[in-house]
């Protein structure tokens, strides 16, 4: 599982699907999101696996095997998640994943998966993008399940990806959870890795960058990947000629805010309530972070404690996470520019 902070962590989440699937291996992906269960975004793509997986004859029955799993487990967990739905290959088998609780069934399931994938001589490979929103029951479910296959040396696995707070999450769901899983972490890209995200594409072109433009851009950008993106476009759309000047990103930072401001930026404030917005302003007042809960709370006048559940509503939404215990940092950079942008003033504590 992989712990991000960008917009970049879905092009490497897509870019290793591809490349597990060029090797044979089937694959699964789903997008977590906060208003569907676990069983609804997985039990679909199961079923497209289980079916591929029975076009091998060494692995028909048991992949049919699987599909009878599948039907007793959608069967016995639509009481209980509504929103599952799933066209149905076989009728189910009695005593297969079909106990309606979701850790036993999910293991179940898997597993049988997982045969079928022995058999056929391959692996399944779920990829999870924003495993941050999947509620901690059911986090704890996956956990399990991939642990019963990793008991029984079974391929079917999990590359998830999602904000810094993942590993945290996944312990408190399951505490061997870090010693199933790696949880590299990937941030902004290094000085020479943004210089050549800039350089190589523009000189693809037949155009070149200057190095006070790529030192501006880098300024500008903390490195981002995402915001490279933006900076890129924006210069590459102000500069009449080549090569990109230092005057043309600085022209081009005016566009790449306001895009930001108008798309992903007002996408997530848009999400928060007064009152987290109010938390999210006393942090940008303290600067970029991270910063001590203390100190966040004393700019609101308040106590630690009476905002505790105001910061773990803003760290479940994934707007901000806890690098070290007692620390706050936005999970986005810039966005403490943003939030001074948007609630400006110095009355914005009485708003």
């Amino acid at each position: 599982m992989v712990g991000l902070r960008g917009v970049g962590k879905t092009v490497l989440l897509d870019q290793m699907r591809e490349d597990a699937e060029a090797t044979g291996v089937v694959t699964i992906r789903a997008e977590v999101q906060e208003n569907r269960s676990l069983p609804a975004m997985i039990a679909p793509q199961l079923r497209s696996a289980l079916l591929i997986l029975s076009r091998v004859s060494t692995a028909k029955e048991l992949a049919h095997r699987g599909l009878r799993a599948l039907a007793g487990f959608a069967k016995a967990l639509k009481v209980k998640y509504h929103d599952i739905e799933v066209g149905l290959d076989f009728e189910p088998e009695a005593g297969l994943a079909d106990n309606g609780d979701l850790e036993g069934d999910l293991s179940v399931l898997l597993e049988q998966v997982g045969r079928a994938a022995q058999s056929a001589d391959t692996a399944v490979v779920l990829f999870l993008d924003e495993l941050q929103y999947l509620p901690g029951y059911q986090f704890a479910a996956l956990i399990s399940a991939l642990h019963r296959c990793a008991q029984r040396k079974l391929p079917v696995t999990v590359v998830g990806a999602g904000l810094p707070q993942l590993r945290g999450l996944a312990g408190n769901a399951k505490s061997y959870a870090e010693r199933l899983f790696d949880f590299p972490t990937i941030g902004a890209l290094s000085g020479s890795e943004a210089r050549l995200a800039i350089q190589k594409p523009a000189q693809q072109e037949g155009v070149d960058v200057t190095d006070g433009a790529i030192a501006e851009i880098l300024k500008r950008t903390q490195g981002y990947p995402y915001f490279l993106q933006e900076w890129g476009k924006h210069s590459w759309d102000v500069a009449l000629q080549t090569p990109i000047a230092e005057d043309d990103v600085r022209e081009a930072s005016l566009q790449a805010i306001a895009a930001l401001d108008e798309s992903f930026f007002r996408v997530r404030f848009n999400r928060l309530t007064p009152l987290e917005k109010k938390y999210l302003r006393a942090m940008a007042e303290l600067g970029p972070g991270p910063h001590r809960s203390g100190d966040i709370a004393a700019v609101l006048d308040k106590s630690v404690n009476k905002l505790a559940m105001l910061r773990q509503s803003l760290i479940a939404k994934g707007m901000i996470w806890s690098p070290s215990h007692g620390d706050t940092a936005f999970t986005v950079p810039l966005f403490d520019e943003f939030m001074k942008r948007i609630v400006p003033g110095p009355n914005w504590k009485t708003d």
